[in-house]
């Protein structure tokens, strides 16, 4: 025990019972007054041979699973999912599974670092398995490192200190919002390149204009009978994959007591198009025309009169320019019209052209017209966050542009980044690199030796999601509102430090009206500050009498959720009465191939640097631990490409190398290529391999603000070398390549 408490006397905060079990496993908030030893000197409540479970929350990507870790003395083991979290009910997916590897990477930032930008942590071409790098790298103390940010924070002007954060965790969000509110510093402004790929801004701002509420829609897939979705790829990347791949799994095994059909329209079939009843490759950039002739049709077929929203679109011209049969469309029609629960989803790459808010207004004009809001099997929106008034949405590329804009012009003198890293997410084509130039002083919050922490000159490291106490806001997932709370599940491995602690102490050190905004004591009187207030709140999981009992069954339980039903009805009365645009998307660049980015479903932005993601095998090509690009066999044949062979591949903003996949399930006039490889930092898993995509990807936005990333066209050259991938198939694949040859 520590020092200043006695083990009698911390017994003695903890009541009885459960809240007990949760604050001597390290659960409750007076854990944190306990002497955390080393897992060789084990505190009295770990018994070898003996588990200890710790409820916390998955920071993979921001949907706010709730996890259970296993561990034994000491040492985080196995990764599952919380069956109390409403989110996700106890499971989980790979990435969530693969969280142990982070914490386990012998690649982290073991200290605090004064950097000179640029300049290498280690150097895997002479010393690959040097696991000490950080350690002799380490040349400040924390002291030192925390007068570092005071002194950022109170030698320069209010608003030339900026921050840019990712999508995790939350309650540090707040924190940083809280300091600006109460000092005058910038917002700061929070992007990740899966809420790019996800094209969330798109996906609001329709919400807004046909319904007039910004927030996430909720598709309720589990309790429909047919599901058309365009786009969004909902078991794999977007949004939510746990939860809504639980509502396939209802769709499927016949909640509604029919099997429910499923239809995916892209240009590419991802794995979730792979699990779809029927798979529609279209156009890229037909989308919204498709979906306005599918909703005349229906209105015809159901005997309304056409509705002005569909009343400009020919059904038979929408058929001729995307590509899908006038036949199928009546088809397609029929099934959705004949369905007492129908649903259609906007998402993804259909988004994510210039035409993108025309597509998801289009997609979900189509709902309107079967009258599935607020029903079973419908769109509601999602419910806010318990300790959450309004939405709050990610910067927009379109935002992060401007952000970007006012670093090339001086305007920020020092910049403060975490959970993000705009060096590998961000497209070249939006300058940001060149943009650090102009900015005397970044710091770096990393965890791991990332490209945007080599550009840094202080490399401050935050402790690992698993080490980490905090909280994160479920956005989209769950029928009710729910807050997924962290907590350290190991005492750190490392000389790291939660960002919270180092910004509260440094605000402290800053005085004036720094000290006035962060009057914490640490990281967990913050979160006290921001949680314990949900003691009043009403239909919650669990109650308690007092604040200590309430953190302790906090902790314990993994966070705090309404039991009561808390979307709400978009209001669709003038959805119908509306013009909707029905213009195809303008793409690009002269060349002939539509391209189309999509996030790796196994590696995702960050998974690159855990050698268990690498080895999963994609699901549709099962190629691991490199890049491709897919294309369609008819393609590569005119072309004179076999599998492996590598290509130049030259869009308008950048060119890339990258070997042949063939791919049947993707039109002849399309390629596409994965997001998640191609760093040149972030650890020995992760460097010099594969090639990032968005180097491709032009400075082009919708009219929403998000990145037109699938609004690229593309010219391929044959480079006349070979580059063999590695895949699960074998090099038989699914051409039968060698089958039956003679030896």
């Amino acid at each position: 025990m520590s020092d200043k408490l006695s083990r009698r006397d911390f017994l003695k905060l903890a009541g009885v019972g459960a809240v007990t079990t949760a604050i001597l496993t390290g659960c409750g908030p007076a854990s944190r007054l306990v002497k955390r030893e080393p897992y060789l000197q084990m505190p009295e409540y770990t018994y070898n041979g003996l588990s200890t479970y710790y409820a916390t929350t998955c920071r993979e990507c921001a949907a706010g699973c709730g996890l259970i870790i296993r561990t034994s003395q000491g040492r985080a083991l196995k990764t599952e999912g919380n069956a109390n979290n409403p989110l996700n009910l106890g499971k989980t997916c790979a990435r969530g599974q693969a969280t142990l590897q982070g914490l386990y990477n012998p690649n982290r930032v073991r200290g605090p670092i004064k950097h000179t930008r640029g300049e290498r942590l280690y150097d895997t071409a002479t010393d690959p398995f040097n696991d000490d790098f950080a350690d002799a790298k380490s040349n400040m103390d924390w002291a030192a490192a925390t007068q570092t940010v005071a002194d950022a924070l109170k030698n320069n002007k209010p608003e030339e200190i900026a921050f840019l954060m990712g999508m995790a965790p939350d309650h540090l969000f707040d924190l940083v919002t809280d300091l600006a509110n109460a000092t005058g510093i910038q917002s700061p402004v929070r992007f990740g390149a899966l809420s790019m790929f996800e094209s969330r801004a798109t996906l609001s701002k329709a919400s807004e204009n046909l319904f007039g509420q910004t927030g996430l829609p909720l598709f309720d897939v589990g309790g429909a009978q047919v599901v058309f979705s365009f786009g969004a790829n909902f078991l794999e990347t977007w949004l939510s994959p746990v939860s809504y791949t639980r509502g396939f799994s209802a769709l499927r095994e016949a909640q509604t007591k029919q099997r429910g059909k499923f239809v995916q329209f892209e240009s590419r079939m991802s794995s979730t198009a792979g699990k779809a009843d029927e798979w529609m490759p279209l156009r890229p950039g037909t989308e919204a025309m498709v979906a306005l002739a599918i909703g005349r049709l229906v209105s015809e077929i159901r005997g309304i009169p056409v509705p002005r929203a569909f009343s400009d679109i020919d059904p038979l011209d929408a058929a001729s320019k995307s590509g899908i049969k006038l036949e199928m469309l009546n088809h397609l029609a029929e099934m959705f019209a004949n369905s007492t629960g129908a649903l259609a989803i906007p998402g993804g790459a259909a988004l994510g052209q210039s035409n993108g808010l025309a597509v998801a207004e289009a997609v979900l004009a189509l709902n309107a017209v079967v009258n599935n809001f607020g029903k079973p099997g419908g769109v509601f929106f999602s419910a806010l966050a318990p300790n959450q008034t309004e939405y709050q949405g990610p910067a927009s590329a379109k935002e992060v542009g401007e952000f970007v804009q006012k670093m090339i012009d001086g305007k920020i003198k020092v910049l403060f980044v975490h959970g993000v890293n705009p060096f590998f997410e961000l497209p070249i084509s939006l300058q940001f690199g060149g943009a650090t130039k102009n900015i005397p002083q970044i710091i770096s919050f990393a965890t791991f030796p990332d490209e945007t922490a080599l550009e840094a000159d202080y490399i401050f490291p935050d402790h690992h999601g698993l080490e980490s106490w905090g909280y994160q806001r479920v956005a989209t997932g769950s029928v009710g509102s729910v807050l997924s709370g962290a907590q350290p599940v190991v005492s750190p491995f490392y000389d790291t430090r939660a960002t919270a602690d180092v910004l509260i102490a440094a605000a402290q050190l800053a005085g004036g009206k720094f000290a006035a905004a962060l009057p914490f004591k640490d990281e967990v009187e913050f979160l006290h500050s921001k949680v314990t207030p949900l003691i009043n709140e009403a239909d919650g999981f669990f109650s308690a009498p007092d604040v200590n009992t309430f953190m302790a069954y906090f902790q314990q339980f993994g966070g705090w959720w309404k039991t009561t039903d808390g979307r709400s009805i978009p209001n669709s009365a003038d959805v119908l009465n509306r013009s909707l645009s029905s213009a195809e998307a303008e793409f690009a660049g002269e060349g002939e191939f539509f391209f189309v980015p999509f996030v790796s479903p196994t590696l995702a932005e960050a998974g690159a640097n855990k050698p268990w993601l690498q080895e999963l095998p994609d699901p549709t090509t099962t190629v691991m631990w490199n890049t491709w690009v897919e294309m369609n066999p008819v393609t590569a044949e005119e072309l004179g490409l076999e599998d492996d062979d590598l290509v130049s591949i030259t869009s308008e903003a950048g060119v890339l190398e990258v070997p042949v996949y063939r791919y049947p399930a993707i039109r002849p006039d399309t390629i596409a290529i994965p997001f998640g490889q191609g760093h040149t930092a972030y650890g020995r898993y992760a460097e010099k391999r594969g090639v990032n995509p968005t180097d491709l990807i032009g400075q082009n936005f919708n009219e929403a603000g998000d990145l037109a990333f699938a609004g690229m066209k593309v010219k391929i050259k044959k480079i006349g070398k070979k580059k063999p991938l590695s895949r699960l198939e074998s090099i038989m694949g699914v051409y039968g390549v060698g089958l039956g040859e003679e030896k």
